[in-house]
C-alpha cells in the first residue's frame, strides 16, 4: 500500500503474540505499517524503502540455539530502528551492549523509573509509571552512543536511545492498553526520532486504494460478492468509485442470512451507492450441499465452495455485458492472519475469502482491504459515504448462521435460530448497547438437547448460546459484561418465543483462548 509520499514502517515478526498490535499501533499513529516475518533478508527489507524498522518482542531467548538474530547489516543501512522487549535485547546485543540472564524475570504490570532526563521517548512522562513487561533477560549494558532514560526493579536499562543515528528501544510493551503512555512513546519515535509524518490517513487509503483498484482492472469488470457486511460494502464502494458501473454486486441468498438481512442490502446499500445490484435466491442450493454435514471446517470450505459457483454462475448470466474476469472479496487482514497466512502463524481456522476458495477458480481476486483492520476499514467506509446502518454494523461472519449451528445445517434449525438472533438484536438495540459489544454470535447447540419445564410440561429442547464480546480488530477480544436486566430479557424472551429452545446460557470466555465463533 505504500507509495513514494508514504513509505512503511516494517515491523519484523520474531514471533510475538502482539506484532500485528503494533503494525495497528503505527497506523494509529498515522503512519503505514506492514509486519514482515524475522527470517526477510536485509536486503529485501531495505528493498520495501521503509521509514522505520520496528522490532518485535518474541518467545524466545536471545541466548537459545537457533533463536533469531538480527542481522548487523540491518543498522548500518541509515534507517531508524526500535527495539520491544526481545527486539530490544536484539538490537542491544548486536550493537554491543551487554544481555543478561539475571534470574529476575518481570511479567505483567511493572513500574517504570525514569531518571531525571527522560530522553524523547519519556519526555515529562510520570517519574515513576506503570508499563507491561514480558521478560526473563535483560539488558544490563547499553551499547556504545545510546543513553539509558529508563529503569525498572528487573530491568536495570529498560529503554535507551540514541538519537543521532535514530535508534532507540524499551524492555516492556508499549503497543498494550496495560501501557497506559506506550502509544504516546511510539508516537514520538516515530514522529520525533525517524522523523515520520503522519500521512496515513482514511483519504490517503481511499485515493491510494482506488489508484490500485483501477491498475489492477483496468478497463476490465467485476463481480463483488454482497453479504451485507461492512467488509463487503466497503470493498464494493471502493471498487464502485475506481470503476464505475462495471462492477456488479452479486447479493447471494444463500438461506444462512439473520431475519431482515436482505431488504437491508437492497434498500440502504443500492440507496446509498447506486450500484448495480443482482440477487440470486440460492437457498435449497446450499442446504442441499450441506446435508449431513457436521464438521465445522467442512461447511466453511462447502459454503466457500458454493459462493464462488453461484458467482461463476452470474459471470456467464451477465455475459451479454461483457466478460467479468475480476472477483472482489473483504478480506481483512485478521482473516490473512488466522487463516495461517502470515509467516509463523498457526492456521486457526479457514475463511472462505483466504483458504476456502476452489484452485479452479476462474476470477482474479480483487482485495482492497486485505491490509486493513476492521476499524480502519469503518472509517473508510464513513469516507466513502455509506450510512450508519452499514458502517457500524455488528461483524457477521461470510458463512452466516452455517457457523452458528453446531451440527448439521438444516432449514428447521436455521429457522430457529434466526428467530433467537433476531430477539438478541433487539434487545441489544432497545439496551443501547449496540457500540459497548463489537459483536453478539448467537449459537445454536443442535445437537445438544436439555430438560425444562414449559408451560407445566416436560421440553426436551435445544440450548442457545449468547457470545457477547468486546474488541477492537478481533485478533483479541474479551467477553462483554451485559448488564443482568438485559440478559434477562433475553433469556425470557427467546424461551417464552422460540418453542423449541428451553434454555439459554452465557459464554465468558476470551480470546484467547476461545475464538470469537463456535466454528
Amino acid at each position: 500500500m505504500a507509495d513514494s509520499s508514504n513509505r512503511p514502517v516494517l515491523v519484523v515478526d520474531f514471533g510475538a503474540q502482539y506484532a500485528q498490535l503494533i503494525a495497528r499501533r503505527v497506523r494509529e499513529a498515522q503512519v503505514y505499517s506492514e509486519v514482515v516475518p524475522h527470517t526477510t533478508p536485509v536486503a529485501e527489507l531495505l528493498a520495501k524503502d521503509p521509514a522505520a524498522i520496528v522490532l518485535s518482542g518474541g518467545p524466545s531467548s536471545v541466548y537459545e540455539p537457533g533463536a533469531p538474530q538480527v542481522d548487523p547489516a540491518l543498522f548500518e543501512a541509515g534507517v531508524p530502528v526500535f527495539g520491544i522487549c526481545y527486539g530490544f535485547q536484539a538490537m542491544a546485543g548486536v550493537l554491543g551492549g551487554t544481555v543478561e540472564h539475571t534470574g529476575t524475570r518481570e511479567y505483567g504490570r511493572t513500574e517504570l523509573v525514569l531518571p531525571d532526563a527522560g530522553g524523547v521517548l519519556h519526555d515529562d512522562l510520570p517519574g515513576t509509571h506503570p508499563v507491561w513487561m514480558s521478560h526473563g533477560d535483560c539488558v544490563t549494558g547499553a551499547p556504545e552512543g545510546f543513553t539509558v532514560t529508563a529503569s525498572s526493579d528487573g530491568a536495570p536499562v529498560a529503554a535507551f536511545e540514541d538519537r543521532e543515528r535514530r535508534f532507540a528501544g524499551v524492555q516492556y510493551h508499549p503497543e498494550v492498553g496495560h501501557s497506559p503512555h506506550g502509544q504516546e512513546v511510539l508516537r514520538r519515535f516515530l514522529h520525533e526520532i525517524a522523523g515520520i509524518r503522519p500521512q496515513w490517513t482514511t483519504a490517503s487509503i481511499v485515493e491510494e486504494q482506488v489508484e490500485r483498484i483501477r491498475a489492477q482492472v483496468g478497463e476490465g469488470r467485476a463481480i463483488c460478492g454482497l453479504s451485507g457486511g461492512v467488509d463487503s460494502a466497503v470493498a464494493a464502494a471502493l471498487v464502485q468509485r475506481a470503476i464505475g458501473d462495471r462492477l456488479t454486486c452479486v447479493f447471494v441468498d444463500h438461506g444462512l442470512l439473520r431475519a431482515g438481512e436482505r431488504t437491508q442490502v437492497e434498500r440502504d446499500f443500492v440507496a446509498s451507492t447506486g450500484v448495480k445490484l443482482v440477487t440470486v435466491d440460492a437457498k435449497q442450493r446450499f442446504l442441499d450441499a450441506l446435508a449431513g454435514v457436521t464438521d465445522p471446517e467442512e461447511k466453511r470450505k462447502i459454503i466457500g465452495r458454493e459462493f464462488i459457483r453461484v458467482f461463476e454462475q452470474a459471470e456467464r448470466d451477465l455475459k451479454a455485458e461483457g466478460d467479468y474476469g475480476f472477483l472482489v472479496q473483504g478480506t481483512l487482514y485478521p482473516d490473512v492472519v488466522e487463516s495461517g497466512g502470515g509467516a509463523g502463524t498457526a492456521n486457526i481456522k479457514s475463511h472462505h475469502n483466504v483458504g476456502g476458495l476452489p484452485d479452479d477458480l476462474e476470477f482474479e481476486l480483487v482485495e482492497p482491504l486485505r491490509a486493513l483492520f476492521k476499524d480502519e476499514v469503518r472509517k473508510v467506509g464513513t469516507e466513502l459515504g455509506l450510512p450508519e446502518t452499514i458502517v457500524q454494523r455488528q461483524p457477521f461472519p461470510g458463512p452466516g448462521l452455517g457457523i452458528r449451528i453446531i451440527g448439521e445445517v438444516t432449514a428447521e434449525r436455521l429457522e430457529i435460530l434466526r428467530k433467537a438472533d433476531a430477539i438478541a438484536r433487539e434487545e441489544l438495540t432497545a439496551a443501547g448497547l449496540d457500540r459497548t459489544i463489537w459483536q453478539c454470535p448467537v449459537v445454536l447447540l443442535a445437537d445438544v438437547r436439555s430438560v425444562g419445564v414449559q408451560g407445566d410440561g416436560r421440553t426436551y429442547g435445544h440450548p442457545i448460546v449468547l457470545r457477547p464480546v468486546s474488541s477492537e480488530d478481533a485478533m483479541t477480544a474479551d467477553w462483554t459484561r451485559l448488564p443482568y436486566e438485559v440478559l434477562e430479557r433475553v433469556s425470557t424472551r427467546i424461551t417464552n418465543e422460540v418453542a423449541e429452545v428451553n434454555r439459554v446460557v452465557l459464554d465468558v470466555t476470551s480470546k484467547p483462548p476461545g475464538t470469537i465463533e463456535w466454528e
